[in-house]
């Protein structure tokens, strides 16, 4: 295998994990969102109008 060879398939392969952690990350965001969803399950909601100058949106 040529040297140039075996720089595309290194580079491939870093392709791939870099996908592979951003499925982690985006597998890991989904766990903590249902996590929350579970916690707050039957509490009240809390209107837009109110949230957004609480959070400085607008």
């Amino acid at each position: 295998m040529t040297e140039a060879a075996i720089l595309e398939k290194i580079e491939t392969l870093n392709q791939a994990v870099v996908r592979l952690q951003e499925r982690v990350e985006d597998l890991e965001d989904l766990r903590d969102l249902e996590a929350a969803i579970a916690e707050n399950a039957g509490k009240p909601l809390i209107p837009w109008e109110q949230v957004k100058p609480e959070l400085e949106l607008e």
